[in-house]
């Protein structure tokens, strides 16, 4: 390579194009710049139809699957590079259509090789018998369509001579509008059009400090917390100052304290000042009034200010999209003037009202999108939620309101217009006025069936994009419709859970030293151990007043009627006691616990199977045992099987002693408890990343305040790099599961907790060696069974685990938010639809 790099710039999202005369060298420079899934050849296509990568007839076929293989990609959002000879203007157009249809740009690198180059290359590939007639021409049309590919929709064309191929550097531009980098906080404000005084007004009580040059005007504001404006667009025309606005504005962004996004008003504004026909109507006519007072510089300023803003921002992430007329997700971060049209202008349905205004498609009714939109163009009397979009235009220069949303509080702050400043041409509704739109949404409380059936793939925090099977997502549906409690009541599903890995320790499955081991190679020191109750798995949603619900994981209701109500009401009387509703600042707990006895909700199980084994068992043994007895004092030879028989009547004992202890007799609420390990969430709140010893704190003062109902739950702080207090803990479960215990469950005593390889089991059970004959069986310790069961795998109850953790995470999170049920929702049916994996039931 000789010279200086010649540096390709291609956006990290786009449609790559490879033009070149067979023999250009195209796949040996995909092959050197792009991964190799990146590119789509038009030669391996070929193949891959017809077997054989020269057999030119299965062209067509070749191609139809490259580009539906293009498509899958680009819609993922993933750069594609299409190796192909692509010399013809037609076989171009249909990749540029490709690239629209996805809304993502298309690139060309152009490959411009000499004929004799690729002549005599082809010449040395024993595989390619191509006539010289071809290459040349190939390369005619190459030359016939080089100087038109910028008008054929390419946004980026790099041509390559010879030594500029060899010179070659890509590089990867990131989208305009991609600043998830960006977290903020910050403070997204609705239309201005034209309201500046409003506008100070508003940053004053957002507590911005305005800046004012030598005559008094306002050019810049800065926050003291480092908090930045984004504004939705739309700020001039209609309103008394546009230019005040414009140069507030102006100078806020150029001084890094502020976001601004076009609207349909600035894209109008800079055809008017270049001089472009438009119609000078919506107030334009006011700002061109009020800028012919400004002098020319100021002018210049304001039409490449309005020219370069970007259509919308993707901001924190991917959490929040900000567009002047909203966007659904599948135009977020990416670039098409279809994209920059719905930005500006929304999604309208090609009709006019009564006053001559375009009728507009209700898209936030429709937006399942992760990221919450914010957004204005359309003004309304209040800014109500959607689906978590937000439209902030609250017609302050019709008399309204100017209002902005403190991201990410989601706390609404608005000033009153001075006066009218311009009057609507559809008649601006006052708050108690507005009607509900045609085609209204529906209640945040209402769900649809559609939001959860099919297959499912859920954003979440944690854990990232979470999939859900179609086949699960139907028998998940047959459970939430029959018995389920009411929607609104069901916010969250408890995860599965992983036992430790399998211990080699004889006459042992589960020991404490894995589960600690685990733990102490990711990194975390400090876990608490909980005693594990053997009862059955319960969320309690606690209310101030003395209603709630007590559910299953399956979101089962475990109490009907009376007993239902009296048990809510005497948990209420017992967090009201001990102040957690005041502690917490919330009217409602929700709280993961155990309820006990098992035999109140595993009654039936209890007599049809455990029961009845065990019957059937201390019935049929000891008659075997005492036979062979017999035998034996007969002198028959029957030691080994008379030995093996006693052994299982002993199992078989053990078994039967093991489930009489998690069942006892209870009548209404007498001898039946809860046992409450974690506050899961309040109003507005959420407290994974509060330490356990916190939450068994408030669980203790709850059993302070009504002992006969709460039971408190045993724990134990261990640090696992210190083997004096690994060896209290094995203590301490040796002596629980010898006391009749279940075992107990190791915790990251900060909850939450990231490890070496991300976030890391939110607990790993360790149970006792006879409560596990209730799970493998009475003989289960046998060491040909004990054996066998060590090679149990755990890989997927783990995978599942995490899944399902994060995913109950993500729904809490999203009803503190004040998120719509079917949000929430979205997350509760998912946990309950991965129930249905294919996994061991019995890890």
């Amino acid at each position: 390579m000789t010279g200086a790099p010649r540096t390709l710039a291609v956006p990290d999202l786009s449609l790559v194009v490879l033009i070149g005369v067979s023999g250009s060298g195209k796949s040996t420079f995909a092959r050197r710049h792009f991964a190799p899934t990146q590119v789509l050849s038009s030669d391996f296509c070929r193949g891959l139809v017809a077997d054989d990568e020269n057999d030119q007839s299965a062209t067509p076929a070749a191609f139809a699957l490259l580009h539906h293989i293009a498509g899958i990609r680009l819609r993922a959002g993933r750069l594609t590079v299409v190796d192909a000879t692509n010399v013809k203007a037609e076989d171009r157009a249909s990749l540029v259509r490709l690239a629209r249809e996805h809304d993502v740009l298309p690139v060309a690198i152009v490959l411009d090789v000499p004929e004799g180059v690729c002549l005599a290359r082809n010449a040395e590939r024993p595989d390619r018998d191509l006539p010289p007639g071809v290459v040349q021409r190939q390369r005619a049309d190459l030359r016939r369509g080089l100087r038109g590919l910028g008008r054929e929709g390419f946004r980026k064309v790099h041509v390559l001579g010879p030594d500029d191929v060899e010179r070659a550097v890509v590089t990867y531009e990131r989208q305009y509008n991609d600043r998830r980098e960006d977290t903020g906080p910050f403070d997204v404000v609705g239309d201005v059009h034209g309201c500046r005084e409003e506008l100070e007004d508003l940053l004053g009580e957002l507590g911005y400090a305005l800046r004012r040059d030598e005559r008094g005007r306002a050019v810049d504001a800065v926050h003291p917390g480092g908090r930045r404006a984004v504004f939705l667009g739309d700020l001039v025309d209609r309103g008394p100052d546009s230019p005040g606005v414009l140069r507030l504005v102006m100078g806020m962004v150029a001084a890094g304290h502020a976001l601004c996004v076009p609207g349909n008003h600035e894209n109008k504004l800079v055809r008017a000042l270049r001089g472009r026909d438009v119609q000078v109507t919506h107030g334009l006519e006011r700002t061109l009034a009020q800028l012919e007072a400004e002098d020319e510089d100021f002018r210049r300023e304001v039409e490449a200010f309005c020219d370069g803003l970007v259509s919308h921002y993707v901001l924190d992430g991917g959490a929040l999209v900000v567009a002047h007329a909203g966007l659904t997700e599948s135009l977020q971060g990416r670039s098409s003037a279809r994209v920059r049209s719905f930005a500006l202008y929304g999604d309208t349905t090609g009709e006019t009202d009564e006053f001559g205004l375009p009728v507009r498609h209700p898209w936030a009714r429709e937006y399942r999108g992760r990221a919450m939109v914010l957004y204005g163009h359309t003004p309304v009397p209040t800014p109500e939620w959607v689906n978590d979009t937000l439209c902030l235009d609250t017609g302050c220069v019709f008399g309204g309101r100017l209002t902005a949303l403190r991201y990410p509080e989601r706390e609404l702050v608005s000033v009153a217009a001075r006066q009218t400043h311009y009057a609507p041409a559809r008649p601006f509704p006052t708050v108690e006025d507005a009607a509900p739109p045609a085609g209204a949404t529906r209640p945040d409380g209402v769900l649809d069936v559609d939001d959860v059936l099919g297959k499912r793939v859920v954003e979440t925090r944690l854990a990232g994009r979470v999939t859900v099977r179609e086949e699960n997502a139907a028998a998940a549906i047959e459970v939430m419709s029959r018995f389920a409690v009411a929607p609104e009541q069901l916010l969250y599903l408890p995860p599965t859970m992983s036992p430790s890995a399998t211990s080699t320790r004889p006459g042992l499955l589960e020991h404490p030293a894995e589960a600690f081991a685990y733990y102490r190679g990711e990194g975390v020191a400090e876990v608490v151990c909980q005693e594990k109750h053997m009862g059955s798995r319960a969320v309690a949603l606690v209310r101030r007043d003395g209603s709630g619900v007590l559910h299953t994981r399956t979101g089962r209701s475990f109490l009907a009627g009376d007993l239902a109500a009296a048990f809510s009401a005497r948990l209420s009387a017992a967090a009201q006691e001990a102040g957690l509703f005041d502690e917490c600042g919330s009217d409602w707990l929700l709280l993961d616990a155990e309820l006990l006895p098992w035999s109140a909700k595993a009654g039936d199980l209890v007599r049809s199977q455990y029961a009845a084994v065990g019957a059937a068992a201390r019935t049929a043994l000891p008659a075997a045992v005492a036979a062979l007895e017999a035998a034996a004092a007969r002198g028959l030879d029957v030691g080994d099987l008379l030995d093996r028989q006693r052994r299982r009547a002993d199992d078989a004992g053990s078994f039967t002693e093991v489930y009489r202890r998690y069942c006892w007799p209870t009548d209404g609420l007498c001898g039946v408890s809860i046992a409450p390990f974690q506050v899961l969430a309040t109003a507005g709140a959420t407290y994974a990343d509060r330490p356990h010893a916190w939450h068994l704190s408030l669980a203790d003062r709850l059993a302070e305040a009504d002992p006969g109902l709460v039971r408190a739950t045993r724990s134990l702080a261990v640090d696992v790099t210190d083997p004096a207090s690994e060896a209290a803990a094995t203590t301490w479960w040796e002596e629980l599961t010898a006391a009749g215990g279940e075992g107990m469950v190791v915790k990251p005593a900060a909850n939450l907790t990231r490890g070496t390889k991300g976030y890391v089991q939110p607990g790993l059970k360790v149970r006792g060696r006879e409560y596990l004959r209730l799970v493998y069986g009475p003989d289960y310790t046998e060491p040909r069974h004990l054996d066998r069961l060590r090679e149990r795998f755990l890989g997927r109850k783990r995978g599942l685990a995490l899944r399902e953790y994060a995913l109950g995470t993500e729904g809490l999170e999203r009803a503190a938010r004040g998120e719509p049920l079917w949000r929430v929702h979205e997350c509760v049916f998912a946990v309950l639809a991965l129930e249905s994996e294919p996994v061991d039931p019995r890890l």
